[in-house]
């Protein structure tokens, strides 16, 4: 390998993990903001998404001119290829991140109301399978990146379980409806924090392997099986 594209791919990893180090973070803040009714966390979350919008474009910017300037084959450009869409994801995990803080700022100023779910439990799960995905891509493990597309299935059944709990407690409780309705958003988020994990792990696979797993059958047959459960969660609220 030449060594300024040497240079330029160790660039790349050190400011693809300063990116996803500044992801983690706002993904623990924000959850950390539901769960103690922190307003001011939640509102330092949302101040920081600039800084991470910031970082995502430079890298993709650095990708870019990578690409152009030294046309990398093999492991070398299937590398770069990851870090670019690894790069999408944990832009889109910072602005989902955003989202839960968005509610935990309201739910901080509301009358205080017990989770009716296991909030906690999803919330690490969550922040587990993005470590872990990260691990992965820091230790090219390609093991550790398929135990995150494994853990993906329980996040999706702790997902399916609150939104059965949620529609209960809104029977149960309808003049508390919003604050279970912000409550559900905020699961809602860290269900989608947890796909763009899967995500990450998938790119991993592919750099490093050279296969794409995207469209394993097995995972097209669980989400299939995820739908068949609930086909359009919302609607049970109009019903």
């Amino acid at each position: 390998m030449p060594v300024h594209l040497a240079r330029e791919i160790e660039n790349l990893k050190k400011s693809i993990l300063t990116l996803g180090a500044m992801a983690e973070q706002a993904v623990y803040e924000a959850t950390s903001a539901i769960e103690n009714r922190d307003e001011s966390l939640a509102r330092h979350v949302i101040e920081n998404d600039v800084s991470l919008d910031e970082t995502e474009v430079r890298i993709e910017e650095d990708c870019l001119k990578t690409l152009a300037l030294h046309q990398p084959v093999a492991i070398d450009l299937r590398f770069i290829v990851a870090v670019l869409k690894i790069n999408s994801d944990l832009e889109r995990v910072g602005d989902l991140a955003v989202n839960v803080a968005e509610r935990a700022a309201f739910l901080a100023t509301q009358p205080s109301v017990d989770l009716v779910f296991d909030f906690r439990a999803m919330a690490r799960k969550t922040q587990d399978m993005l470590k872990q995905s990260l691990d992965s891509l820091v230790n090219l493990s390609a093991d550790r990146a398929r135990q995150v597309l494994r853990s993906d299935d329980e996040i999706d059944a702790m997902n399916r379980r609150t939104y059965r709990i949620v529609q209960e407690a809104i029977h149960a409780h309808p003049n508390q409806t919003e604050l279970f309705i912000h409550m559900l958003s905020a699961a809602r988020h860290l269900e989608r924090i947890a796909d763009h994990a899967t995500n990450i792990a998938e790119d991993v696979i592919y750099m490093i392997e050279g296969v794409i797993v995207r469209h394993n059958h097995s995972r097209l047959d669980r989400r299939t099986q995820n739908l068949s459960h609930v086909q359009d969660p919302d609607r049970e609220f109009l019903d």
